[in-house]
């Protein structure tokens, strides 16, 4: 054999191996389960074959929506499927399920983006499982849930900021944040949540909330590979840049308030609330300044702690021992 002949041979064979597909990547590559179309299927043609399916393909994420979601009562009553045609018998809704089949053709953006962010979630806590996740029509009701093993993401809630039926429903603080674009960011947010839920009691301060909830986006920022803040918040440039610039003034006046061990549920409203516009600083910021701050805190601690476990950092309840140790705005207090 010749040795340009050999040298050939070699080629190919390292061409082949480096277009094999990485078996971990594989593993952990999303595929979406489409429970909208077959849900739409039986809304709008009342087929036995797509009743069948829901009933036999879907009978979980069928009882999730027939009970939690749309509360028309229990799957088990014979008439569950009469009910749910009823409810989506409306003119809007029928509109908004053909709409929702046409502007959702494909979710393949959707799968890459949860798909690299469960790998990097997978190596920061090797402990959690993967869920399923499907798609639905919720009839404008919860944008994503989450239950031990699945996430369900509600696909009306992902129809651009401009879909007409929104405007009775929504107010404009709310329609920036139901762009195509932020399903991954509200699942992996969800999926957290669902890992260590804030708590939201007479007993909560401001910090408590912060800081949790500071932790939960900064590890779906990470995890989405997000450039800023703001962009996992989903502020305008603008107000994202006022905050980075007036990041040391929002702390002092935070501080000079009082409000960090605040109790006070209007207090903490104003800074979590994702409806709640903030007023500080003579500014109108937009709402979740309090969460925006506590990615910055957050980011100070990893950043302090460059080795510390990320199970522990997340599932750590003691605001004030987090704080400390990121030592963040020490010096300004």
């Amino acid at each position: 054999m010749k040795l340009r002949d050999l040298f050939f041979i070699i080629l190919l064979i390292v061409m082949a191996c480096s277009c094999q597909s990485n078996p971990k990547r594989d593993k952990e590559k999303i595929s979406i389960l489409r429970y909208d179309i077959a849900q739409s299927e039986y809304i709008k043609f009342n087929s036995f074959s797509s009743l069948q399916k829901l009933n036999m393909e879907y009978p979980l994420l069928t009882k999730i929506l027939v009970e939690d979601v749309l509360e028309l009562g229990l799957i088990s009553d014979d008439v569950y499927s009469l009910k749910l045609r009823s409810y989506f018998s409306d003119s809007t809704l029928l509109q908004l399920t053909t709409d929702v089949e046409e502007y959702f053709t494909t979710l393949d953006e959707t799968e890459e983006k949860l798909s690299s962010a469960f790998i990097i979630l997978r190596d920061l806590l090797p402990w959690i499982k993967v869920p399923t996740i499907y798609t639905q029509i919720s009839a404008f009701n919860e944008s994503v849930i989450v239950s031990d093993t699945i996430m369900g993401i509600s696909l009306d809630k992902y129809m651009g900021q401009d879909y007409p039926l929104y405007e009775r429903f929504y107010s404009r603080q709310q329609l920036h944040t139901m762009e195509k674009n932020r399903i991954p960011v509200d699942c992996i947010i969800s999926f957290l949540v669902s890992l260590s839920p804030p708590k939201f009691d007479h007993n909560s301060t401001l910090l408590d909330i912060m800081v949790q909830m500071g932790k939960i986006y900064y590890l779906a920022q990470t995890a989405l590979q997000m450039k800023s803040a703001g962009d996992c918040i989903a502020y305008s440039s603008a107000n994202n840049e006022w905050c980075n610039e007036h990041e040391k003034d929002i702390w002092a006046y935070i501080n000079e308030e009082n409000h960090l061990e605040s109790k006070d549920f209007n207090v903490v409203y104003n800074y979590i609330e994702p409806t709640q516009r903030t007023k500080i600083l003579n500014q109108e910021v937009e709402p979740l300044l309090g969460v925006w701050v506590g990615i910055q805190i957050a980011n100070a601690y990893i950043s302090n702690n460059p080795d510390a476990d990320i199970s522990s950092f997340l599932l750590e309840r003691d605001s004030q021992k987090i704080l400390k140790e990121s030592g963040y705005m020490q010096e300004e207090i």
